[in-house]
Order: structure tokens, then sequence, then C-alpha cells
């Protein structure tokens, strides 16, 4: 007989889009219990560990990426997985994953470009709050809510599709996974799959937030040129001094005629990408990663490209394929040329959400991440 019992959870449930900051003040996001289905076939139950606060998160509650309420936030985690679904699966009860926030079906035209296009079914199921296998298996009340990127990851458990998740060892600690789920695989990716500098190549990340700061300690990993990391806040640049690279502001970047053959946009906004294309070297390329609100409109010069030969590249997910890129971004962090944990700024509980997005929001945190131990 197939499982039918359910599991009582705890998880940050966005209830509105749009409310206005402070939300420590008008609390877009509860703190609330929920039932989660057992899963079913192809589909895994996960004890979560560890889960990262990102700009795609926030994205949802101010309204710049619509998505259906009341919806399970959370798209960077990693757990351990305490049951699988009827019928056979590949990962043991007790095997850490991490959690990925574009399922891959496999099929479509876009799993069939390596890494370039995103998936269309995942694409579809993310859009609509669904698993990647289709429906929901969250309900408040006996009220429906809606998977965020088929994830969930801010609560104790999640029902996710096989497809959702990668498998890590046990030596990687929970905080680390989670970060090469979404951080790492995102802006690294764009580094190692998107921009692919060459030897001598000098790497410029424009925006130092999670994504961004992963791009950096990427290119630094690779050892080919200078890298230099570009943010007005000062205390972002310190960081990515700290891990080894330069670091300007916009206006010296530009002032002191910095260029690179290649250059991450990481910060989601037009003038950012506005930044990354001037300081783009002849026959440079500049990769873009950032989400910035879908009625941004930035201002580039065509005659620059054209008469410079550079070239704009879109990379989504860091142009990943995750099952491929994680293992090779964890032996990279296994050899110490990754210090990905650094990235860290606090951790927090659930009951913290609304304050930590108030912190996300004012650039003060990098990544902050929720800790489900006690």
């Amino acid at each position: 007989m197939p499982d039918t019992s359910t599991t009582t959870i705890r998880g940050a449930v966005l209830e509105r889009i749009g409310d206005a900051a402070p939300y420590d003040r008008s609390r877009p996001v509860s703190i609330d219990e929920l039932e989660l289905a057992p899963p079913g076939p192809g589909e895994i139950l996960v004890r979560m560990e560890a889960a990262g606060l990102c700009h795609s998160d926030l994205s949802v509650v101010n309204g710049s990426r619509a998505r259906p309420v009341p919806m399970l936030l959370g798209h960077e985690a990693a757990g351990l997985i305490e049951a699988v679904g009827p019928g056979p699966c590949d990962l043991a009860v007790g095997t850490r994953v991490v959690m990925t926030f574009l399922p891959r079906c496999g099929d479509c035209s876009g799993c069939r470009t390596d890494g370039r296009l995103p998936c269309s079914a995942g694409s579809a199921s993310n859009t609509e709050g669904s698993l990647l296998g289709g429906g929901l298996r969250l309900h408040r009340g006996g009220e429906p809510v809606h998977h965020h990127m088929g994830v969930s990851g801010f609560a104790t458990h999640a029902v996710v599709d096989r497809r959702s998740v990668v498998p890590v060892d046990d030596d990687v600690p929970p905080q680390v996974a989670a970060l090469f789920g979404c951080a790492v695989l995102t802006g690294g990716g764009a580094v190692v799959n998107a921009a692919r500098p060459g030897p001598g190549d000098d790497v410029v990340v424009v925006g130092l937030g999670g994504v961004g700061l992963a791009a950096v300690l990427t290119a630094l990993a690779l050892e080919h040129g200078r890298v230099v990391g570009v943010d007005p806040v000062p205390g972002k640049r310190e960081l990515a001094r700290s891990l080894g690279a330069e670091a300007l502001s916009p206006d010296e970047a530009l002032e002191n005629g910095l260029t690179a053959p290649v250059v991450i946009e990481a910060a989601g906004s037009a003038p950012a990408f506005e930044t990354a294309v001037r300081l783009t070297g002849p026959g440079g390329n500049t990769v873009t990663v950032g989400l910035p609100a879908p009625d941004a409109v930035a201002g580039i010069s065509p005659l620059g490209l054209t008469a410079q030969a550079r070239s704009i590249v879109g990379s989504y997910l860091g142009s990943a394929v995750p099952e491929r890129d994680i293992p090779r971004f964890v032996e990279l962090w296994r050899s110490g040329r990754l210090p990905v944990e650094r990235l860290v700024s606090d951790t927090i509980g659930l009951d913290d959400l609304n304050r930590a997005m108030d912190n996300l929001a004012a650039g003060t945190a990098v990544r902050q991440m929720i800790g489900f131990d006690g």
C-alpha cells in the first residue's frame, strides 16, 4: 500500500507579494506549521540541515519575480534523505543532498544544450510553483501551499523531485553543501561554463553578493590572471580583498580605465550591467547572471560591440549541469582552492527571516544561512 501519511513541518510561508519594506515591520513571511505529503514515485523526503537566503528569494518577496502565493520559500539548501518514494531510486536514506533550483527533465531541447539553456519543463514547474513531476505536496489547514523553485528549503523538511538534488559525501558540511546549489553553481558556473577565461586572462566581477563572490573565488581558483571585484559597498570590497582579489568601487573602476577580457555581472541591476559592459575590453565577453526587475532597461553602445568585437552572454544557473558541475566544485573545495564557507555572513533561525530580508535588501549581508539543528 502507498504511504498516505503526512508529516507536520515548520516553514517560512510568503503570504503576500509586494509588501513595503522594512519587512521586519510589514512581515510578509510567516513561520507556520504545514502538512507535507509523503514522497511519490521519483521523489524523496529531505530533512533540512542548512539553507541560504539569496536575492532570488527577495525578488519574490518584493514582487520582481511574480510567483503564486502562499508559497513556502527557499531554493538554496542541503539536507539528509529521510525517505524515498515508491519505485526504484539510486539514492539511499541518510545521503546528504544539495538542492538545485532548476531541475532538468533530461528530454527537452533545453536539456540538450549542455547547460546553455534551462530545462523547459523545470522552468514551467518553477513558474507555477509545483514540483517537476507535477502537483503540490504542501498544505496548510487543508489549503494548498506552493513550492519555491521545486525546493521550498526554508522548512524543517521538504519533498522534492529526485532531479532537484545532487548527492555529496558526508565530509561536505551542510552550509557548504547548500552554497554549491545556488551561489557557487551560478557564480562559479558562469566563470567556467560561460566565460571560460584562458591562461593569463583577467576577470572582473561586478556585484559582490553571494553569487558574485562565488565567481571571484572560482576565478581565483583557476589561477589565470588578475581578479578584480567591483561593488559600491566598502565591506564587500574588503571581503573580496581578504579572499585574494583586488577590489574597486564602480566609480574607481571606470575612472581608472579598468578593462578585462572577461567581466561577470552578478548584481542584477541595469546600472551594474552597463558598468560591466563598459569594463569589458576589446574582444572580451560580458557574462550577465544577475536577475534585474522585468521592466529594467539598460543603455549600451552597439558601435562599441561591433567595432571592438565584444560579446554579451546571458547565463542562467551558471550555464551549469548540476550533476556534472557540483562534484567539480566540491573537489576544488576539498583541495582548499574554493573556500566557499567564507561567504557565510551570519547564521539565523527561521523566525529571523523578515529581518534577514531587510539585511539582504540593504546590502549588509552576503549569505545569511538558516540553521535547523536545535
